[in-house]
């Protein structure tokens, strides 16, 4: 199905953010790539309230209810400790450098991935920039459970439930794992983008703007 982002959010952002809490419910098994920004379960509020304000303004949405929108993308996060549900995210090296809102919320995000790393249900890989990659994929993408993949564009996007596509989903996915590394490996790696960002100028109000996925919460 081809979701346009334009007439989705028309009557604001949290509507399109509540309509994902029942698939989030309904879902056992959750596995997420992400290359660009983090994904919205492992959101602090200041990071979210800064990808939905980029959305807001950039689809020029006349209806502002950033406030709402983002209170409801983190009451979805009580399923991360909630049920038997698994989640396995991989995150290129970039999500962990990637400026959002500015140098303040750049130095909260990274202590509230390493908590969510310690959960018993939550497996986290980083692929390390330089690293040996096994798999050239070009786009985020998030498969829940084996009937749904659903990827994100500047424009639209798609929620996938055709086999085969679903299948070459989980074939990368697969791929995107084994170039992965996990435990203390990727939690050096953040900690390196900590550091990295601890030192960066204040980013100044006028440019706090991001690029990131709007609707799957994803970001």
């Amino acid at each position: 199905m081809y979701i346009e982002w334009t007439r989705h959010v028309r009557l604001g952002l949290q509507r399109s953010q509540a309509s994902l809490v029942d698939l989030y419910e309904k879902t056992k098994l959750f596995r997420g790539y992400e290359n660009t920004v983090l994904p919205g379960l492992f959101h602090t509020a200041d990071y979210a309230t800064a990808i939905l304000t980029f959305w807001n303004t950039f689809l020029d949405i006349a209806h502002n209810d950033i406030d709402l929108a983002v209170a409801t993308r983190m009451q979805r996060q009580h399923i991360l400790y909630t049920g038997t549900r698994r989640f396995i995210f991989i995150l290129e090296e970039q999500t962990l450098h990637t400026r959002v809102g500015g140098t303040e919320v750049m130095l909260g995000q990274p202590d509230r991935l390493l908590a969510v790393m310690s959960l018993p249900r939550i497996s986290l890989g980083v692929i390390p920039a330089a690293g040996q990659r096994h798999c050239l994929a070009q786009g985020s993408f998030w498969i829940f459970d084996d009937n749904r993949v659903q990827t994100e564009g500047i424009s639209a996007g798609l929620d996938i439930t055709q086999p085969r596509e679903i299948d070459l989903h989980v074939k990368a996915f697969a791929l995107l794992r084994k170039s992965a590394v996990y435990g203390q490996a990727a939690r050096e790696l953040i900690h390196q983008a900590l550091t990295k960002h601890q030192h960066a100028k204040p980013t100044p109000h006028h440019a706090q703007t991001v690029d990131g996925d709007i609707h799957a919460g994803k970001s």
